[in-house]
């Protein structure tokens, strides 16, 4: 049943009654500097803002054991996090609505070079509309709105009449592995909806990511001998190419995909680090590449490593160097599976009224060829995963930047979405 006019009225009103609270809020979450392995300090707030409010509050501690054996298990490397999740949940008096889990993530990727930041990465400034830093759109600003939406009912007496779970993770920049230790320890509920950035629509579909490490051996000489050794960096370059083309022909299969078919380029390869060699006068005897590539949903993770190392395999040996040295291929990060929203739940359907109440326009969806931590839920829960958050601009870049009128809209339609959803009630007194 849709939330009466009147009420609808109020909880707006009471977004906009804390927005000045939530803009520094989640000015505060982007000061912390919590790339990779930093993130404790940022969780240890997030705790304590959650505690205060009156949440039952728990830290779970990754189980690398646990994840490895899952098939949906990020591969954990050195640099993986050790940093606790953060849960808060709130249990109702009486338990008459569909629970919910709201979740976001805190770790952010690196700034690069901070010369070409217009101000310093974390210290988030805001111009117009725009609050600027790293994490501020990805995703500090639905992390404080997930809390917010809550804060706003709070405001006005009410409570949600069902479990709500708040799961502030880690890893969801480099393995998806916060989120699946979350699934692990046991959370769950009816519906999941995670606002990352997504320009307020709600993401369709969103493919699988694989990270893998390619390392090619050489043959070191001094330069004035250079026809007698044999570069590695130069041979790298020859494997890149023959990962364009498996790129290219993983996306000729777009064909008869919905979701992907329409897109001109649906699959990406990147090359994200590249690091060799070890004197400028020595031929290079060792060169390593870091990669990313998406694949599609329903093609398992396990079945796309193994085409990029048959791949590589084959192109080796094609090549009178690489035919006796044989590139090494290592998975060291994301090994996870896309997924496909399914359309018509009431979950959707209650999110576009939402939707529609905060914004006036209908709500569209979209595909994303990137990760989401919706993954864990949509495929191992089956539970609508909904993915909708604010507009943004420049996320995993320079002058990475936020929407704050976005924020207010979605924060706005989070909160009728959760006293939808969840139901409401008179809030608990101590």
């Amino acid at each position: 049943m849709a939330l009466a006019p009147a009420l609808s009225d109020r909880i707006a009103a009471s977004v906009e009654d804390g927005f000045a609270d939530q803009v520094a809020h989640t000015q505060a979450l982007v000061r912390f500097g919590s790339v990779r392995g930093m993130e404790l300090a940022v969780q240890d707030y997030v705790f304590h803002s959650l505690r205060d409010r009156g949440y039952a509050m728990e830290r779970v501690r990754m189980d690398h054991g646990a994840i490895a054996a899952h098939p949906g298990g990020g591969r954990i490397a050195p640099d993986h996090s050790d940093a606790p999740l953060v849960v808060g949940t709130h249990r109702p008096r009486r338990e008459t609505g569909r629970s919910l889990i709201l979740q976001a993530h805190v770790d952010v990727v690196p700034t690069g070079p901070l010369d070409l930041w217009t101000d310093p990465p974390f210290e988030p400034v805001i111009r117009g509309d725009w609050m600027y830093g790293r994490g501020a759109a990805d995703m500090k600003a639905g992390h404080a709105a997930n809390l917010f939406a809550l804060d706003a009912l709070a405001r006005i007496g009410l409570q949600p009449a069902a479990t709500v779970t708040i799961q502030s993770v880690v890893e969801e920049e480099s393995t998806g592995n916060g989120a699946l230790m979350a699934h692990l320890h046991g959370y769950r509920a009816d519906a999941v909806l995670i606002p990352e950035p997504e320009d307020e629509k709600l993401v369709r579909a969103n493919t699988g990511v694989l990270w893998f490490t390619i390392e090619v051996r050489g043959r070191p000489v001094h330069v004035r001998e250079m026809g007698a050794g044999a570069n590695a960096i130069d041979a790298t370059y020859r494997v890149i190419g023959a990962l364009r083309e498996l790129e290219e022909a993983w996306n000729e299969r777009k064909a008869g995909r919905r979701h992907f078919e329409g897109e001109a380029h649906p699959i990406n390869l990147n090359i994200g680090r590249i690091e060799g060699g070890d004197w400028a006068s020595s031929v290079p005897a060792w060169c390593r590449i870091a990669c990313r590539i998406a694949f599609y949903p329903g093609v398992e993770a396990a079945d796309a490593a193994r085409e990029i190392e048959a791949a590589v395999a084959d192109f080796a040996r094609t090549d009178p160097f690489l035919e006796k040295t044989p590139p090494i291929v290592a998975f060291d990060g994301f090994f996870s599976e896309g997924y496909e929203l399914e359309e018509g739940s009431e979950a959707e359907r209650v999110l576009a009224a939402s939707h529609r109440a905060a914004t006036g326009t209908d709500l569209q969806s979209f595909m994303s060829p990137s990760y989401l931590d919706t993954r864990v839920h949509a495929l191992y829960d089956r539970v609508p995963a909904l993915c909708y958050g604010p507009i943004s601009e420049n996320i995993h870049g320079f002058d990475e930047r936020v929407s704050l009128a976005s924020v207010k809209r979605i924060t706005t339609a989070m909160a009728l979405f959760v006293a939808e959803w969840c139901g409401t009630e008179p809030l608990a007194r101590d």
